[in-house]
């Protein structure tokens, strides 16, 4: 009741249930980030190369991207660029989550115009915290 008279706990913008694809190679990493970010509840969508994570994006249409650099098949940058190519997924933020952080990776990866990039190992709050910022 207090919260519809004073609105005090409303966030300012309701994220939840908005949908995350997480693109990674690394199942463990998959499987964290899947875990927390349903905690939060998120609807998670992963794939486990860039070839996967771009047909998932086009059917499923997801509100933010998390996108690894290195994988097989389809590297991150391959696919960042696929996606910022479509019409209909051009506008879909993504954050980088990947353990390349040298200047070059991430001057690359700008250049896509990325919403952020996350260096592993990270902190999961920290990581929950760019995400919500994003959405």
């Amino acid at each position: 009741m207090r919260e519809r008279i004073l609105g005090l706990f409303k966030p300012k913008q309701d994220s939840r249930r908005a949908r995350i694809l997480v693109v990674d190679d690394a199942p463990e990493m998959v499987d964290a980030l899947k875990y927390r970010l349903e905690s939060y509840e998120y609807n998670v969508i992963t794939a486990a190369d860039g070839h996967e994570g771009l047909a998932k994006a086009l059917s499923e249409k997801p509100d933010l991207v998390l996108l690894d650099i290195g994988m097989p098949v389809m590297g991150g940058y391959k696919m960042l660029a696929q996606l910022r190519e479509h019409p209909k997924l051009k506008d879909i933020p993504v954050i980088m989550v990947t353990a390349h952080f040298e200047a070059h990776e991430i001057a690359t990866a700008s250049s896509y115009g990325i919403a952020d990039y996350v260096v592993k190992p990270f902190h999961h709050k920290d990581l929950m915290d760019r995400i919500t910022d994003v959405l």
